[in-house]
């Protein structure tokens, strides 16, 4: 039996036979922290099999007040004595992993506090919430992210920039090559391996198409369920990582890893479902664009730029929005144009959905989904209304402007308490603690820039 499809009830015995069925050695069990990176414990099977029946699994509380760097934040709505919190095996999300000797698993947990209630900070707890509130309007969310991530040369000092790697043709990219074909075969073996690992742990991928820049590629998800989107999602990153080392060079989801060249995205498609029926929401019997399609859509021109911290993490996130890049600078909204923030694609009606073009790869899945579905959510519980559809290139065009600078992102989450509402508070006031932090240890470094332009000039 596939582990998602095992009865809550018997979990526990199914999980133990689906284990030693693959003879899995060990598990890793994960839990994705602000950052999106994975935070954990490896344990051999008996031992993980152990814990869930004693609830012995626990990490510090602290893992979600780590930064992107690993250091540890003071927090005023956090225990700063680090006590335990419980790690709960999501068992639809145990996958095989594939890429090493030994039989290997690994599993997406929850975490819970010791008197069982979910840590509402944990990430994946806040997607949770939101699609908490669409299933009380009997709405569900389906997405789908285009994931775009560039490939270079290992790269062993941090001063030097990326360069490209070398293909089968062993000649490096130099130029860029939009949507080319033999571009992309130049690395065949590792695509083809990153497929093979892919299937293994269920990652739903569909195409992939060199993008923009040099050595750039994007991944196109199948549309589903938005947590077990996040899940893939937080799992792919993982895997094209793994992947392109074993093939001697590195997978980057930096927003902006080389200069000169296009950043990377995680556009997000989205529509909403009836519960009930299973129709899309967003579109009329007629074929045309209801309501709640509307409002979603300035629900996302109102709130992305308060959220905008949320979908664009780092420092780095904003050398990516700049005009002509590829990247969209407003949240004007049109159909089929990717010069603005909000695209909607030219489809049939029961495909009718919203592109949000704004987030980096760079961002955690979980926090950009939420994110991206409570501006959508706010905007049709408010019956907002958005402005006339885009004509033209919206790059030059006067409003609904992104913040450029992550101070500016943070001030506008600070002041907005309709995202502090849907998302909860403590976990923004704790999400803003920790990018703040990481703004700080930013600021004591010295950049080649400043070594190049002011030493010996100012």
């Amino acid at each position: 039996m596939p582990i998602d499809k095992i009865d809550p009830s018997a979990a526990r015995k199914d999980a133990e036979a689906w284990l030693r069925e693959h003879e899995v050695s060990e598990i890793e069990c994960m839990v994705p922290d602000m950052a999106g990176i994975a935070r954990g414990k490896i344990l051999p099977t008996d031992k993980f099999l152990a814990s869930i029946d004693d609830d012995a699994l626990r990490l510090p509380e602290s893992i979600f007040m780590q930064t992107v760097t690993g250091d540890t934040i003071d927090s005023k709505v956090m225990d700063d004595t680090e006590p335990d919190i419980l790690l709960n095996p999501d068992m639809s999300a145990m996958r095989l992993v594939p890429w090493y000797q030994e039989p290997t698993a690994q599993v997406i947990c929850d975490a819970r506090s010791r008197d069982g209630v979910p840590v509402q900070v944990s990430p994946r707890a806040v997607l949770r919430r939101v699609l908490d509130l669409y299933a009380e309007h009997n709405w569900r969310p389906v997405v789908a992210p285009e994931l775009e991530f560039y490939l270079s040369e290992p790269n062993l000092d941090p001063d030097y920039p990326l360069t490209p790697p070398r293909g089968r043709s062993g000649r490096p990219e130099i130029g860029r090559q939009s949507y080319g074909i033999d571009a992309v075969n130049e690395f065949d073996p590792l695509f083809e391996e990153m497929y093979d690992f892919c299937e293994t742990q269920r990652i739903d991928v569909d195409t992939l198409i060199h993008e923009s820049g040099a050595a750039q590629v994007e991944i196109n998800f199948v549309h589903g369920d938005a947590l077990a989107l996040a899940d893939q999602t937080f799992l792919f990153k993982r895997t094209v990582r793994q992947t392109a080392h074993r093939h001697n060079v590195y997978a980057t989801f930096m927003a902006k890893p080389y200069e000169r060249e296009p950043g990377s995205a995680m556009h997000i498609h989205q529509s909403v479902v009836d519960t009930g029926n299973g129709r899309n929401l967003f579109a009329d019997e007629a074929g045309g664009n209801t309501p709640l399609f509307l409002s979603f859509i300035a629900g996302l021109q109102r709130y992305l730029p308060a959220a905008m911290v949320l979908i664009g993490p780092n420092v780095n996130s904003y050398r990516r929005l700049v005009r002509d890049f590829a990247a969209p600078v407003n949240t004007h909204w049109a159909v089929e144009n990717r010069t603005v923030g909000l695209r909607v694609p030219d489809t049939k009606p029961n495909a009718r959905r919203v592109e949000n073009r704004v987030p980096g790869a760079d961002a955690n899945p979980y926090i950009a989904f939420a994110a991206s579905l409570a501006c959508g959510y706010l905007g049709m519980i408010e019956g907002l209304e958005p402005t006339a559809p885009t004509t033209g290139v919206a790059y030059g065009m006067r409003g609904h402007a992104l913040p450029r600078h992550i101070l500016d992102s943070i001030s506008a989450l600070r002041r907005s308490d309709a995202l502090k509402q849907v998302l909860g508070a403590d976990f923004v006031q704790l999400y803003l603690e920790v990018k703040l932090a990481e703004h700080e240890a930013y600021q004591q470094v010295i950049s080649a820039w400043e070594r190049e332009h002011l030493l010996l000039n100012v």
